[in-house]
């Protein structure tokens, strides 16, 4: 069983299993779960069987309101097919972020929920993880989500850099990277972000981050340097499918370029 990315835990409350709810009265909050998928709704409406739904997961607050908490779609699929009921295991007195913490527990151990939809709902539970990435990030403004020129599109490896390494290595990441290159979405790409984490959390303590963008430019654009990874990882001796081995071939090059021009006493390689 793979380890979760993120810690769950909940205060005791009372829980309520097999209870029918009326699904006009359930809500969605966005931010304590994904967003809805309309096309997956619809696809679960054409196909439903009554009989097989199972129960959602609802969150009764404290002023009585009940927000779905796990089964989103299968409640929008009832509300297509104009049902008025639907069981629910009732979770009574959490609040925003204790729902979830909630959702997260009930899919921590499904492929459907993808990781920037984990991130977004660890970040409403308050996770630490996810609060420290969201802190560095805002710190250069931007965001994760698709890569563009102000949103980082390798969310598992930013995740990854700061769970290995921490935030500060995440935050010096960004700035070395954006100092040599500028922002563009090639900029922030997972391979390149994992390689120059590693070589700072290795050798950081020794090195200037200006003069590391520096020479990093001067060996190519963001594109050039992705594209030399993946050539070499897949001609020498690294399984090219993986991650960590195109990583490690990328903090091999931040050492080469970072050796240039000095003396072996002063050499990292």
């Amino acid at each position: 069983m793979a380890k979760s990315r993120f810690h769950y835990e909940l205060p005791d409350h009372r829980v309520e299993y097999g209870a029918e709810v009326e699904i006009a009265s359930l809500k969605i909050d966005e931010e304590a779960q994904r967003g809805l998928n309309e096309k997956r709704a619809k696809d679960i409406s054409d196909g439903l069987i009554v009989d097989a739904l199972g129960s959602i997961v609802v969150s009764e607050r404290a002023d009585g309101n009940r927000y779905v908490v796990d089964g989103m779609h299968r409640t929008a699929a009832c509300r297509m097919r104009g049902l008025r009921t639907i069981k629910a295991e009732i979770h009574y007195g959490l609040n925003q972020q204790q729902e979830a913490t909630l959702f997260l527990i009930k899919n921590r151990e499904s492929a459907k929920v993808s990781t920037l939809d984990e991130y977004k709902v660890g970040l409403t539970a308050g996770d630490a993880l996810c609060v420290n990435v969201d802190r560095v990030l805002k710190s250069h403004n931007l965001g994760l989500g698709s890569s563009s020129t102000n949103t980082v599109g390798a969310v598992s490896a930013v995740l990854r850099i700061t769970r290995q390494y921490g935030p500060e290595i995440l935050n010096r990441t960004l700035t070395v990277v954006e100092a040599a290159w500028g922002r563009d979405k090639e900029t922030w790409d997972g391979v390149i972000l994992g390689g120059v984490a590693m070589f700072l959390n290795r050798h950081g303590s020794s090195i200037d981050d200006n003069e590391l963008a520096k020479k990093m430019l001067k060996r190519g654009t963001a594109a050039r340097w992705r594209a030399e990874v993946l050539t070499k990882a897949s001609n020498g001796g690294y399984n090219n499918s993986g991650t960590g081995s195109r990583e490690n071939t990328c903090y091999q090059l931040v050492i080469e370029q970072w050796d240039k021009g000095r003396t072996a006493a002063k050499r990292i390689g």
